[in-house]
């Protein structure tokens, strides 16, 4: 693959393990059933797409893409520092793996069975009916069979991530009469199910086409038996804690810690490799699993998650907090006004989920409502906020569109009503907020609402192209025309760094001769977008 193939996997498996995340958090139950593989799938993929994407940016001023070699590495790289969880672990391997082999310029095939064989040796006890039983059958089946004496000739790419995935597929249906854990609560693998996801993203990058919906996720089968209430964990039914850290040391020394701390718990998972590696086991003694790293090397970044599932104490008086992105130099400030804490978007980097965390973390409250304000970030905020989930936060993600949609939930934020009536009042006003923005078209190209020249201005509404204009006020008058002739209360301005001085005044005008009771606020927002409107 070359590199901007590799890019547009990373880019296209994001995208699917955002929508499988939920379905994949339902169906974990091995090793402990606490819900959250899909999630650390999405941030362990997130985290090497961030890594690809910055080995783009630093070859943005040159004319051609960075070598291939450089994108599968940084990767790996990426998965091996931002791995959550036993499965995100061990898909960082796998693509570590699959990097050594396409870095050197091997095929697929032979990527996948080193990145098969590599993820099984990173286990201390590997189990049959997991991830690995689903990487060595896609490994397997990536391989033609030769005739006779004679070697099969290599298929083509597109060919061979198909054939892995046709049997990763078969391979991750049989998984429950694998492991009995799987049988009794009528599921598949949930780490095998988001391995079979990236590979999808795979067959899409290489054929231009998903694989077939008729050979979807497999269904949830009937319990054998009725399935546990929780996961096993604690002192009566496993280790109490997971310990997730990475660590600088040499190969010797690591060799000597996965037999230090495979004596003290289970689900032992080390990879990486060239002096960095990624360390996940559920121990009791959480303590004596950092001192075992501080021994072996420098650990950091160290995660102690508590694996119980106890009943959240009742948080209805509790502190409560706003989390928003927002994107300019103005808004940050309006919204801070406002009470949230915000987290800034510039265009060509939106934030990461742990970003968001981080904001979730420094609003130091029990409760948090979290405004991503831009549809492209509902799948980062959906896995963000169930990380904050499991630390032991109470969220709640309000699909937000547009800052002026987020505007409006803050503009009914009441922290002295209870969480769950905070939360309907500012999705009620959200969702009655229609919203528009203004651009200016870069280059020729066919729109919903015609076709466009370059320089054209561009009014849409609720995302879609409904006005092209060649002036910003006329533009932005038809615009505003449009949306209120539904109807509406209030009419949210607010102005870019390019929106000219006379327009804000022109605009009022407009609304205040034409629409008898329809008020009008005007912020600065700053930023690259001319003028974002808001309807409610």
């Amino acid at each position: 693959m070359d590199a901007e193939a590799v890019r547009t996997w990373c880019s296209l498996a994001l995208e699917a393990l955002g929508r499988e995340r939920e379905a994949i958090d339902a169906i974990n139950v091995y090793p402990v059933a606490d819900g959250d593989t899909g999630t650390n799938l999405y941030l362990t993929v997130e985290s090497a797409a961030r890594a690809v994407e910055a080995v783009f940016a630093a070859h943005e001023t040159g004319r051609t893409a960075p070598p291939p070699g450089d994108v599968v590495h940084a990767m790996a790289h990426g998965a091996l520092q931002g791995a959550r969880g036993n499965s995100g672990t061990i898909h960082a391997q796998l693509l570590r793996g699959m990097a050594e082999r396409t870095g050197a310029g091997a095929g697929l095939a032979d990527a996948l069975q080193r990145a098969a064989d590599l993820a099984r040796e990173a286990v201390a006890h590997p189990v049959e009916g997991t991830i690995l039983t689903v990487a060595a059958a896609a490994a397997r089946a990536a391989r033609p069979a030769g005739t006779g004496a004679e070697p099969a000739a290599p298929a083509a790419p597109a060919e061979t991530a198909l054939a892995a995935w046709e049997g990763a597929r078969a391979a991750l249906d049989a998984t429950p009469d694998q492991l009995a854990v799987l049988g009794r609560a009528g599921v598949v693998d949930a780490g095998g199910r988001g391995l079979l996801t990236v590979l999808g993203a795979l067959v899409e990058t290489l054929t231009g086409r998903a694989p077939s919906p008729a050979g979807g996720p497999p269904e949830r089968r009937r319990p054998q038996a009725p399935a546990p209430a929780g996961g096993a964990c604690g002192p009566d039914g496993g280790p109490a804690f997971e310990v997730l850290y990475l660590l600088e040391a040499g190969d010797a020394a690591v060799a000597r810690l996965r037999t230090r701390l495979d004596t003290l718990g289970d689900s032992l998972v080390v990879v990486g490799g060239d002096g960095l590696w990624n360390v996940h086991v559920h121990v009791d003694d959480a303590g004596a699993a950092v001192e075992a790293g501080i021994e072996a090397g420098r650990p950091h970044r160290i995660r102690i998650t508590h694996l119980a599932t106890a009943a959240p104490p009742a948080r209805e008086q509790a502190q409560r907090a706003v989390v928003a992105v927002v994107p300019g130099d103005g808004l940050p400030a309006l919204c801070a006004e406002a009470g949230a804490t915000t987290v800034p978007s510039r265009p060509g980097e939106p934030p990461a989920s742990g970003e968001l965390v981080e904001a979730v973390r420094r609003a130091h409250a029990r409760e948090v409502v979290l405004l991503p304000n831009d549809p492209a970030l509902h799948h980062t905020a959906a896995a963000a906020a169930e990380q904050a989930r499991a630390e032991g936060v109470r969220v709640a993600l309000i699909p937000t569109r547009s800052p002026v949609q987020g505007l409006a939930a803050l503009a009914v934020h009441e922290p002295g009503r209870s969480f769950d009536e905070d939360v309907v009042a500012m999705t009620a006003a959200a969702g009655a907020t229609r919203h528009a923005e203004l651009a200016v078209a870069e280059s020729r190209s066919w729109t919903s609402a015609g076709v466009c020249q370059a320089g054209d201005v561009l009014g849409l509404i609720d995302g879609d192209v409904a006005v092209i204009g060649a002036d910003l006020a006329d533009t932005a008058r038809a615009v505003l025309d449009r949306m209120l002739s539904s109807g509406g209360e209030l009419v949210t301005l607010v102005l870019g760094d390019r929106t000219p001085d006379g327009l804000p005044g022109l605009l009022e005008a407009h609304v205040r001769e034409g629409y008898l009771a329809v008020d009008t606020v005007v912020h600065e927002g700053g930023g690259d977008t001319p003028l974002l409107i808001g309807v409610e």
